[in-house]
């Protein structure tokens, strides 16, 4: 989810949204009475425009982090319901098998009631709901021939399988629901916190407005500013990787053109160093193929609406786009950013690399797709759209890690 911290000041309506059916208590009321450190209270009382700011992307950070908890627990349901669709077609398989058993075990009874041998009792073992109880009874047991000894022995351990079987379904169903309990109260939580965030919104004049968007342009300023800066950086870094390849070359032909190298230098020819040519580049023409499929896809999606929960083609959000992107890659991400930022290793925002993916605050609520230059791609909040925009869109504070897919 964009757990985006700059509202869109031109914007109340938020697209793919419902309006919310459910409510939480969490959210009764909103505390936009708190004193602003750059800007004095208003003289009515009335919140300032810093503080609706600070609460509308407050909230809108707040619906991030409900968003990927929806996409867990709708990832965890539909896994649940699998598995509890597999056993009901398992128990039914199960009982159909139990009932032939029986039909079998019935024959018998009804053989013996004809030649008059022990009706009673294997009668009344027949018909019994545990028949456990009878076959450990060895006078009932002497009854029977060889093929009867094995259906009872076969019907036996159906019985006691489909009976497993049915309490494991019983259990599934009930972890179903909790699942099922734990996808409305996110799908709650995300509407009411966004809800409250329209009304905030709609509630600004035309100047407030304007000042706003003030208020995002500078902002954003800021933002690319800091771009440029990693972007500098990165390309001094590459620079000075390119300039210690080239003295590695260099220092291998100067070695192989000696007619006598010592043993230790034949071995560091053929090996090269671990942080040279062999140890950065080796990796890099798979991976790089991967990440270009990645950009390119997630290219093609700029200009699609943010929809919290939606993973294409039409819509997404933040973390329905990274895994997209990657699966286009060949690559399989897990749904949710708390499980992407495990889906790699992290590294350095300054060694960053195209397709690496960029996770943002300390609850991992967003992420964004790194294309170079200090930029991602990325599908921001409710009533954004897919788009390019610089890692620090919501300051270097915001940045919380930097992972590179496996």
């Amino acid at each position: 989810m964009a757990s985006h911290r700059k509202p869109r000041p031109s914007r109340s309506r938020v697209a793919g949204i419902r309006t919310p059916v459910l409510a939480t208590a969490a959210l009764t009321s909103v505390a936009l009475l708190s004193q602003s450190a750059t800007a004095a209270p208003a003289a009515d009382g009335k919140p300032t425009l810093e503080e609706v700011q600070r609460k509308v992307d407050d909230l809108y950070r707040q619906a991030g982090s409900a968003t990927e908890q929806y996409n867990a627990a709708q990832e965890r349901a539909g896994k649940q319901r699998k598995h509890v669709d597999a056993l009901q077609e398992d128990v039914a398989e199960r009982t159909q098998r139990l009932n032939d058993a029986r039909e079998e075990l019935g024959s018998y009874a009804s053989a013996q009631y004809r030649t008059g041998a022990a009706v009673p009792q294997t009668a009344t073992f027949l018909l019994a709901d545990s028949p456990q109880d009878y076959f450990d009874q060895n006078h009932l047991m002497n009854r029977l021939t060889g093929r009867q000894k094995d259906a009872v022995d076969d019907y036996v351990t159906e019985q006691s399988a489909t009976l497993k079987k049915r309490r494991e379904a019983t259990e599934s169903l009930q972890t179903l629901s909790e699942a099922q309990d734990d996808l409305k109260t996110a799908k709650a939580t995300v509407q009411k916190k966004l809800s409250t965030a329209r009304e905030l919104l709609s509630r600004l004049t035309a100047e407030e407005k304007a000042r706003l968007a003030a208020i995002e342009k500078k902002k954003q300023e800021e933002a690319a500013r800091k771009a440029a800066e990693l972007a500098r950086q990165q390309a001094a870094e590459k620079e000075k990787e390119r300039q210690q390849q080239a003295a590695e070359r260099e220092r291998q032909q100067e070695q192989s053109a000696d007619p006598e190298p010592s043993p230790d230098q034949g071995a560091g020819s053929s090996t090269g160093t671990g942080t040279g040519t062999g140890g950065a580049t080796t990796p890099v023409p798979s991976a790089g193929t991967k990440a270009e499929k990645a950009l390119a896809f997630a290219r093609a999606q700029i200009g699609k609406p943010y929809v919290w929960g939606a993973t294409g083609p039409g819509s997404y959000d933040c973390s329905g786009l990274t895994s997209a992107a990657w699966k286009a890659a060949g690559v399989s991400l897990p749904r949710t950013t708390y499980a992407q930022v495990n889906a790699g290793a992290t590294v350095p925002l300054s060694q960053a690399q195209p397709g690496d993916l960029v996770f943002f605050y300390d609850d991992i609520s967003h992420v964004g797709l790194y294309i170079g230059g200090g930029m991602m791609i990325h599908a921001p909040k409710p009533g954004a759209y897919v788009r390019e925009e610089s890692v620090y869109y919501d300051g270097e504070s915001a940045i919380h890690s930097v992972v590179r897919p496996a």
